[in-house]
């Protein structure tokens, strides 16, 4: 029987059985918990994680629904897939940050690097004027060498220094922490748009084939806006997750 290494947050706002389903999805995606293994049951998964039945119940009913578990009577509950797919929760992390957390290799093609002035979208939500200098960043992330996303990003030239090779090896807000800005909220849209034959070829897919297109503008802990992004990423490989909580 197989148990993991699992740590949970109880001063954290999600919920115990979603930090729980995550991290067994994280050792399913990184091979810790091969297809094949069972796990320990429900009585010593709970004792081990210093969690309730019904907490582990919920976590593991999680997995079930995203194919990822199945119980089997005579035999418990069996790892049967691992999707392949990126599941992204609705906390302010990075594409980058999350690839590294579900154990997955991040790998990025800078495609554009350099000042260009901003665009009336880009100077509204950076709050700068129109034609200001900004830094403007274009990037391919690969997840196991496979084509995830395009990510276009606009920062005010004087939060950053960095180059393309070390904007191709670290993540932009592993950079942004690292010059001392601390990120605090984020304002983020989504929606579904038709792949150019351009970002098709890009990205492995087939032009016309949906996308998830995200806009976010990333604010500080001081209230002012650090970071605009523009994404693109294939919806085959890559959803976002969020629990609904009743006020």
């Amino acid at each position: 029987m197989s148990t993991v290494q699992v740590q949970v947050d109880r001063n954290s706002r999600t919920p115990l059985h979603v930090q729980l389903a995550q991290q067994l999805e994280a050792a399913i995606q990184g091979g810790e918990l091969p297809v094949g293994s069972r796990l320990s049951n429900e009585v010593d998964l709970a004792e081990a994680y210093g969690l309730s039945r019904p907490t582990v119940r919920q976590a593991i009913a999680r997995l079930v629904d995203q194919g990822l578990l199945v119980r089997k009577r005579g035999v418990g509950t069996q790892v049967v897939g691992n999707s392949g797919q990126v599941r992204r929760s609705l906390e302010l992390t990075s594409l980058y940050d999350d690839l590294t957390s579900a154990h997955r290799k991040p790998e990025t093609d800078v495609l554009r690097f350099g000042i260009s002035p901003a665009t009336a979208e880009v100077a509204t939500a950076l709050q700068c004027e129109l034609g200001d200098r900004v830094l403007r960043l274009e990037r391919l992330r690969r997840a196991d060498g496979e084509p995830l996303a395009l990510m276009r990003n606009w920062l005010p030239p004087e939060i950053l220094e960095t180059d393309p090779a070390t904007l191709a090896e670290r993540g932009l807000y592993q950079l942004l922490r690292a010059e001392g800005v601390r990120l605090k909220v984020a304002h983020q849209t989504i929606s579904a748009v038709p792949a150019t034959p351009e970002q098709a070829k890009l990205l492995s897919e087939e032009p016309g084939s949906p996308l998830l297109a995200t806009t976010r503008i990333t604010y500080d802990d001081h209230g002012q806006p650090v970071e605009y992004g523009s994404h693109l990423y294939r919806a085959s490989r890559y959803s976002f997750e969020h629990t609904l909580v009743h006020r």
